[in-house]
């Protein structure tokens, strides 16, 4: 739940997890690499004056840009978001030149190393990297944002405010209210309000409590908590008996087991990136031949290339691995609020079958089965949970996840994520978008391994980060999701 009070707005619980996972090796942003043609921008090249003229006057429709965090003193609280009053544009819009050629290979080299880096918890948590002399006279523009901040459909919708439809940049009315942030809180204040927030929290417990607890086995790594299941069972119980039967779950619980493969070990600080494309006409082909979704046939490609990559690493279990696909829960009425307001669910894959057809096959069994148990779980599951850990062990908490992870035991095998985008052409400051290439996060929880894709203009546009030292081969996955696609047009002729 996200409270206001005056000028500022405390994180949710959810959104809070974020920061608190992010360690020596482990950050808590997502970005994002767009590729641009300059050719139709004035002079022919994008410049980092031009990039200011598009996002400044576009600062008021994205909160986030523009805000900063604030700890409660002693912990008697959640953080706050609030307006910078010493806000300074020039601090997160950035450039950078590749070196001769300035191919893939070293632009992806770039923005793994950028990715890498820390946000300055001090200032707005984000950054903006124009880089010149991309081969084949391009440019690129590298955006990162804590996903504290935003999630996959809120962090999209941020990269709209500073794109637009039309070569020449639309022209944004300012606000009726001129933007003047008031001054930094005191500790009294945060103090104050910090209080009343955990005051306030045993209310919200007794009224999360009885819709949550019955499905707390259904949260991804709840299984390794002694007692979550029993405990499910005799609130679902409860719940049951109080309703006279009429309400619980009609979808009998899944027992998933997660393979170890080597996506799963402790990841380092380092990152490596690769990105590419797929025809969306292509995917569509499969779909209709095969009555599945978009979403689908993404997994099945993942599915192929991950058991190609598997292979080669002497590490394919004989077991389907486990994709754990965010899902967003977020409402009409809440389009455009920042923050995250997500839910995931598992499937298997099964990587383990050689035959591809039998392998498209299990893909849909298995995201059916997925799609069936997600439905029995209330879609707000995730927010619930996260709102009834008190705030002073809240940090722990995200800490003993992680440590679990030392002991072997992983939820998931990886993150595959579908992030949906506009169809048709864009532009920044006048430069053509040619594609929108997602970077996201990895942890030890979820696997040295991420697979993100933007759907834009025709076509699905991959971004995969992974831990340097456990997937260093990470563009080899690249021509694998080409090959699989390949394969499954061929078996839709």
């Amino acid at each position: 739940m996200v409270r206001q009070t005056g000028g500022m707005q405390q994180l949710s619980s959810l959104d809070a997890q974020f920061l608190n996972v992010e360690s020596a090796t482990t950050v808590g942003h997502v970005g994002s690499l767009i590729m641009l043609d300059p050719s139709s921008a004035p002079g022919g090249e994008l410049t980092l004056d031009r990039i200011r003229e598009v996002v400044e006057p576009r600062l008021h429709l994205a909160a986030p840009l523009r805000q900063r965090l604030v700890s409660v003193p002693l912990g008697l609280g959640l953080p706050y978001w609030i307006d910078d009053p010493d806000f300074d544009i020039e601090f997160h819009l950035r450039e950078i030149g590749l070196p001769e050629p300035g191919d893939q290979a070293q632009l992806s080299e770039q923005v793994a190393r950028i990715h890498a880096r820390p946000l300055d918890r001090t200032r707005p948590l984000w950054e903006m990297y124009l880089i010149h002399n991309v081969s084949a006279a391009r440019q690129a523009l590298y955006t990162k944002v804590h996903h504290a901040a935003i999630d996959g459909i809120s962090g999209a919708e941020i990269l709209g405010t500073i794109m637009d439809v039309t070569v020449e940049p639309r022209v944004e009315e300012p606000p009726e209210d001129y933007w003047a942030p008031g001054p930094m809180p005191s500790p009294t204040e945060l103090i104050g309000n910090g209080l009343v927030a955990m005051a306030n929290q045993p209310l919200d417990i007794m009224r999360i409590l009885p819709r949550a607890l019955p499905h707390l086995a259904d949260i991804p790594g709840a299984a390794f908590v002694p007692g979550s299941k029993a405990i499910s069972e005799l609130a679902e119980a409860v719940v049951r008996l109080a309703s006279g039967g009429t309400e619980g779950r009609d979808v009998g619980r899944r027992s998933i087991t997660t393979p170890p493969t080597p996506l799963n070990a402790p990841i380092t600080a380092h990152r490596r990136f690769a990105y590419g494309s797929l025809p969306l006409d292509e995917i569509k082909t499969v779909k209709n031949a095969f009555s599945m979704t978009v979403n689908d046939v993404v997994m099945a490609l993942c599915t192929s290339a991950l058991r190609r990559w598997l292979l080669d690493h002497d590490g394919l279990p004989a077991t389907p691995i486990v994709v754990a696909v965010p899902v967003s829960v977020r409402t009409d009425d809440q389009q455009g609020d920042s923050g995250n307001l997500i839910s995931v669910m598992l499937a298997e894959m099964p990587t383990h079958v050689a035959d591809a057809a039998e392998r498209l096959a299990g893909v849909q069994r298995g995201m059916a089965d997925a799609k069936e148990q997600f439905d029995a779980v209330p879609a707000s599951i995730l927010q619930d949970l996260s709102a009834v850990i008190p705030t002073a062990l809240s940090g722990l908490a995200a800490k003993a996840i992680f440590q679990m992870m030392s002991l072997g035991a992983f939820p998931f095998n990886l993150f595959v994520s579908n992030v949906p985008g506009p169809q048709l052409p864009l532009y920044v400051g006048g430069a053509g978008v040619l594609g929108v290439y997602p970077v996201s996060a990895i942890t030890d929880f979820t696997g040295a391994l991420n697979v993100t894709l933007f759907s834009y203009n025709g076509a699905l546009d991959f971004g995969l980060i992974a831990c340097r030292e456990l997937v260093p081969d990470v563009w080899n996955l690249i021509g694998y999701l080409e090959d699989a696609l390949t394969e499954l047009v061929a078996l839709s002729e």
